[in-house]
C-alpha cells in the first residue's frame, strides 16, 4: 500500500499530513506507529488525516493521532499546519475554513504573512467537563505525585491539560513528573502537562510532556491551556508570546467565555510517499 503525506511542523511540533479527501485512508494503530517512528518510518509527534466533513457548517474533517496510534481530541499546531495543508493542495482556496474535530469546530485562518490563527473555542474550566476529578473548580488544585504535593491549573482546550507555575523551566522535571502526571487517577482520560515559567505579564516560557507523545517541542493547546492558567491566576495580561523550544506563539484570551486565539507558523518540510 503506498501512501502520500507530507511533514510538517508548527514551531518544531512536527506531523505527518495525510489526504484522506483524494485518497482512501484507513491505517491501523501499529501503522500510525510505525509512521511516528523516528528511525523506521516518517517521525513525527502527531498524524494529521485530512477528510471530507461530515458536520454541515464545516469544510474539512481533522483527526489527529498521537505517536502512540490513539485518536485525540485536539491539536492547536496541528490546527494551523492543516489549514496550511488544504490551502497548499489546493483542496480550498478559502483562507478561513470552518474544521470539525472530536472536540467541536475551530476556524483557522491564513494570514497574509504565511502565519496561521486559529480560534480555540473558549477553555474548559469545569473540572469535570475537563475531565477532572475535584471537589472543586478552584483554578489552583492539590495534587499528590508520588509523594509531592504540586499545585496545577486543570484546563481543557478541547483536550485536558495540568499547568504548572515554575520558577525555572529548563530544570523543571518534565519528563518524570509529566510522565507520571499524565496517567495520574484524577485524570480520567489522562492529561497533557505544561511546566510554565512567567518571565513578565506578556511573556512565557513552556515545556508540555504531551499524551501519547512525550515531550514535545512545542504544543498549541499547551500554550493555550497556560495563557489561560496565568491570566487566571492574575499573572499575565491577554496578549501573550509563548516561547517553546521549537518556536514562539502568540496567544490572546479576553477572559471567561471568550475563545482563546492563538498564531504561529506553519511549515511544510517536505511531501513524500511511504510503502506500508
Amino acid at each position: 500500500m503506498a501512501l502520500k503525506f507530507t511533514k510538517m511542523h508548527g514551531a518544531g511540533n512536527d506531523f505527518v499530513v495525510i489526504d484522506g479527501v483524494r485518497q482512501t485512508v484507513a491505517l491501523t494503530p501499529e501503522q500510525i506507529r510505525f509512521l511516528a517512528d523516528r528511525h523506521f518510518g516518517v517521525g513525527c509527534d502527531q498524524l494529521l488525516l485530512v477528510e471530507k466533513a461530515q458536520h454541515h457548517e464545516a469544510d474539512f474533517r481533522y483527526r489527529i493521532f498521537n505517536a502512540d496510534g490513539g485518536e485525540v481530541e485536539q491539536c492547536g499546531n496541528g490546527a494551523r499546519c492543516f489549514v496550511r495543508f488544504v490551502h497548499d493542495k489546493k483542496l480550498t482556496h478559502k483562507r478561513e475554513i470552518v474544521v470539525e474535530t472530536k472536540s467541536g469546530l475551530i476556524s483557522p485562518r491564513l494570514e497574509e504573512d504565511g502565519r496561521v490563527t486559529v480560534n480555540m473555542g473558549a477553555p474548559v474550566l469545569r473540572a469535570a467537563n475537563i475531565p477532572f476529578s475535584s471537589d472543586s473548580d478552584a483554578v489552583i488544585q492539590p495534587l499528590d505525585v508520588a509523594g509531592e504535593t504540586v499545585h496545577i491549573t486543570a484546563v481543557s482546550m478541547g483536550n485536558p491539560h495540568a499547568v504548572q507555575v515554575v520558577a525555572d523551566v529548563e530544570n523543571a522535571p518534565v519528563v518524570a513528573q509529566g510522565a507520571l502526571i499524565e496517567h495520574h487517577p484524577r485524570f480520567p482520560k489522562r492529561v497533557n502537562v505544561g511546566f510554565m515559567q512567567v518571565m513578565d505579564r506578556t511573556r512565557i516560557r513552556l515545556r508540555v510532556f504531551e499524551r501519547g507523545a512525550g515531550e514535545t517541542l512545542s504544543c498549541g493547546t499547551g500554550a493555550c491551556a497556560a495563557v489561560v492558567t496565568g491570566i487566571l491566576r492574575g499573572l499575565l495580561d491577554e496578549t501573550v508570546h509563548v516561547t517553546t523550544r521549537g518556536g514562539t506563539l502568540s496567544i490572546t484570551w479576553q477572559g471567561t467565555g471568550k475563545p482563546v486565539l492563538m498564531t504561529g507558523p506553519a511549515i511544510t518540510v517536505f511531501d513524500g510517499e511511504i510503502d506500508l
